[in-house]
């Protein structure tokens, strides 16, 4: 499109307009924005023009941009008048013939068409956020006051500075001390195992549209019942829980690999085991009852609701979802700049954009705003790690989303991921199987031969008494259902092999769903805490 913009502005192919002096107006700031190649406001214009009747302007739309009802308009003869605003050059005659009017060929066509795309998200998808919640949120957020033995907290695993993961593929929670690759066992609670799966990324998960979290949906909004809520605990309508990311929240502490430890270590996990949830001797209630202990945060939600009161549980996953909404919001990527027509993709993102939309179906599952169809798809990713529970043989494995719905025909199947700041999040996948972005982007494309030629590529805080974290590999049955499930989802969303200049396009788009703003952090790490421990920083 360059080269044909190019020869156009250089032919001089803005002759005449006949129109009105605002339309005419607007057909050469089209013109001037296009030998500048700012394509973005080159399409507004001549949009404009196009939209108000001149005849140049529509024909150009299609012939530049492929872009709407003028991308089937044929090739059209400028047709030369007496009202110029710009005149091309005069062209030397050649002997004995008249000039016929220039015509603009259509460029190469292309293997597919341009398809359509999400709206872009915006600031209006987004429930406003509570600046004083958002405040204490924050506090909580990096708190290790939450978990059981209080060396952990929720920014261990989803630190701003690791892109709103940990950077490694699965992570150590409770007993263990550090950030990212870095951390280690250590303390009388010595962590023992893994962490099952891969901490995902909080990136707009404030966003009105998310109905669904966790890597097997397990807290998601009730499709029967308007406004409730379905968790591992029931709807928790008890709570007044402002949306389905407060609720979230509120899991983590019940994990004795996360956050609440081994029972007996300290009253939070034993009352896990004994499986004292609710009330005020359950583990909740307890933890509601730590945070409310301490006058820091019993003043500030004192002073945040009017009143004196104890402070609950319910408040404590309000607090933390309105920080992760405010916090990790990200919807000025270039990606969005485009789609509310304020600037330009790069080449190689645009025609990156055109394969994921297009020919290489991406878009058929990352789809809407949120890049995300929030459905569970199985995608043969490699088992790797201690798996979230062990079959008939005793052997560790991860059924997702199958064993929330106890539905076989959703095993071996996750959430699909939304896509901002995606080159910014890995380790990628369930498990954070995969360390290089591009390798898992062509593991998609055909798992089940993916599956044979994976190569252990992921990143593990070193734990000697971890079980052989790539063990379930070996195994021939487990590794032949992933396959099988990954089989069935191909018959459906078959995707074609891409060459490796089509992967770099792709990657390029993927790379312009980056928001620097947000992963430059709003409000970031508290310089203290209101228990007096001491922040991941």
């Amino acid at each position: 499109m360059h080269h044909l913009v190019r020869t156009l502005c250089a032919a001089g192919a803005v002759c005449t307009v006949i129109a009105s002096a605002g339309h005419a107006q607007s057909v050469e700031s089209g013109f001037t924005a296009m030998e500048q190649e700012d394509f973005a406001t080159a399409y507004r214009a001549l949009r404009q023009a196009a939209a108000h009747g001149d005849p140049r302007a529509s024909a150009l739309m299609g012939k530049v941009f492929g872009a709407g009802p003028y991308a089937r308009t044929p090739d059209v003869a400028i047709p030369q008048t007496q009202t110029a605003v710009r005149t091309a050059p005069a062209r030397p005659a050649a002997r004995g013939r008249t000039l016929a009017p220039l015509v603009i060929r259509r460029p190469p066509p292309r293997p597919f068409a341009v398809p359509t795309r999400p709206a872009p998200l915006t600031d209006e998808m987004f429930a406003p956020v509570d600046p004083v919640l958002a405040d204490i949120g924050r506090d909580l957020f990096f708190d290790p006051v939450l978990s059981g033995n209080k060396d952990v907290s929720c920014a261990t695993c989803h630190h701003p500075t690791l892109g709103s993961g940990d950077g490694v593929s699965l992570g150590l929670g409770t007993g263990a001390a550090g950030l990212g690759a870095d951390r280690a066992v250590t303390g009388p609670h010595a962590a023992e195992e893994r962490i099952p799966r891969n901490a995902p990324a909080l990136w707009n998960l404030g966003a009105g549209g998310v109905r669904v979290l966790f890597h097997d949906g397990r807290v998601e909004h009730d499709p029967a019942r308007p406004g409730a809520l379905l968790t591992p605990q029931g709807p928790l309508d008890y709570m007044a829980l402002e949306s389905v990311l407060a609720a979230q929240a509120l899991f983590p502490v019940l994990s004795h690999a996360e956050m609440a430890g081994r029972p007996g270590e300290n009253e939070i996990a034993t009352a896990v085991a004994e499986d004292r949830i609710h009330g005020d001797t359950g583990a909740w209630g307890l933890l509601a009852a730590r945070v409310d202990a301490l006058e820091g945060y019993r003043a500030r939600f004192a002073d945040w609701r009017g009143r004196t009161a104890p402070v609950r549980m319910g408040e404590i996953g309000n607090a933390i979802a309105a920080f992760i909404s405010h916090e990790f919001r990200a919807n000025d990527t270039a990606f969005d700049r485009y789609l509310r027509e304020e600037a330009a993709l790069s080449p190689e993102a645009g025609e990156g954009m055109r394969l994921f939309f297009g020919k290489a179906r991406c878009g058929e599952c990352h789809s809407g705003p949120l890049l995300s169809d929030q459905s569970f798809h199985a995608m043969g990713e490699p088992p790797i790690g201690p798996g979230k529970e062990r079959d008939e043989d005793g052997y560790t494995r991860d059924i997702g989303r199958a064993a929330v719905t106890l539905d076989r025909g959703d095993a071996y199947a996750f959430r699909t991921p939304m896509l901002r700041n995606v080159v910014h999040n890995g380790p990628w996948g369930h498990a954070g199987a995969f360390s290089d972005l591009r390798d898992f982007v062509i593991h998609h494309m055909d798992p089940v031969a993916g599956l044979d030629r994976y190569s252990p590529q992921a990143v593990l805080p070193q734990l000697a008494s971890a079980a052989p974290d790539y063990s379930a590999l070996s195994n021939r049955m487990q590794v032949g259902a992933v396959k099988d499930a990954a089989a069935r989802t191909m018959k459906r969303y078959a995707m074609p092999a891409l060459s490796e200049g089509e992967l770099d396009m792709l990657m390029a788009f993927l790379d312009a769903l980056g928001d620097p703003a947000s992963l430059n952090g709003r409000m970031g790490a508290p310089d203290s805490l209101p228990s007096g421990l001491q922040p991941d920083r």
